[in-house]
């Protein structure tokens, strides 16, 4: 049995849906109860647990043998780093006390810098020595998706704001890649205990992005990097705490460092086929057809 935690996510509910067409057995782990009732009209096992209640998360598990599990980002977090300590201690304990085998572990590109936000993944990749499981880590690189948050500024402005060098290449790919990707992983059965790094077909920058995006739209749009001594502020008043912006900002910064590049050192790259117009292409047309 397969059993995917935060399976309404982005990337978890691509999974689902993917193990569903390939007639898979999965359960899905969600803490809100109305998702809960979205997943269960697709006729699988779902679960509720929160995550952070380490008997309801053992009870959700106990009885698979792979298992998908992620270290998802917050911006309502006073202690990001304490909480995904906890988070993590929760997955430990819950895979000792069950029949998992294996877990399949989304990190992110950088996790080998224990920096910002990298710091979770890093220690996610850390989570699980010494247990008797089969650990597979999936490091993708900067998801497009991101670029789509600031669609209705680029609508209604003509420009893309970013917090990164406007001529900053960088890798990127597509989330249904990467979901994708993790499907096959947890499917199929790899050798030892290996991490992927995944990145698109190739590296763009935000002007890219903003011609990509012009292109689509039929206008012109200008990328323009916000001021370092603004970051705080601009997170701030988007919902951020004032840790979750502490730790997104040293992670931000680490990207605009080149640290958040493929380390190889035995880690192996794989490169996806979806390029940055295609998803966004796509993601457009989506839209304006549910509008």
């Amino acid at each position: 049995m397969n059993v995917i935690l935060g399976a309404s996510g982005q990337v978890g509910s691509a999974i689902i849906d993917q193990l569903i067409n390939e007639k898979e057995p999965v359960v899905a782990v969600v803490r809100n109860p109305e998702k809960a009732k979205e997943l269960e009209r697709k006729g699988i096992q779902v679960r509720i647990a929160d995550v952070f209640d380490g008997s309801a998360l053992q009870g959700a598990i106990k009885e698979g043998n792979t298992l998908f599990v992620l270290t998802p980002e917050t911006t309502s977090s006073t202690d990001v780093i304490g909480e995904t300590k906890t988070l993590l201690t929760n997955y430990r304990n819950a895979i000792n006390g069950s029949s998992i085998k294996k877990v399949v572990g989304l990190s992110s590109m950088g996790a080998q810098h224990p920096i910002g936000n990298l710091k979770m993944s890093y220690l996610l990749e850390r989570a699980f020595e010494g247990l008797d499981v089969q650990t597979v880590l999936v490091r993708p690189a900067y998801y497009f998706s991101n670029w789509l948050l600031y669609l209705d500024t680029i609508m209604a402005e003509g420009l893309l704001p970013t917090f990164y060098p406007t001529d900053l290449k960088m890798p990127m790919i597509s989330p249904l890649d990467v979901a994708d990707f993790l499907t096959n992983v947890i499917v199929q059965d790899v050798e030892g205990n290996p991490i992927y790094e995944l990145e698109g077909p190739g590296w763009c920058n935000p002007n890219d992005v903003a011609t990509t995006f012009g292109n689509i739209l039929g206008r012109s749009v200008e990328a323009s990097q916000m001021p370092r001594e603004r970051w705080g502020d601009q997170l701030q008043q988007a919902g951020f705490t004032q840790d979750s912006a502490k730790n997104f900002i040293e992670m931000t910064q680490a990207v605009n460092d080149g640290k958040a590049k493929p380390e190889g050192n035995g880690a192996i790259l794989v490169k996806t086929q979806t390029t940055f117009k295609e998803y966004v292409a796509d993601a457009i047309s989506r839209s304006r057809s549910a509008a």
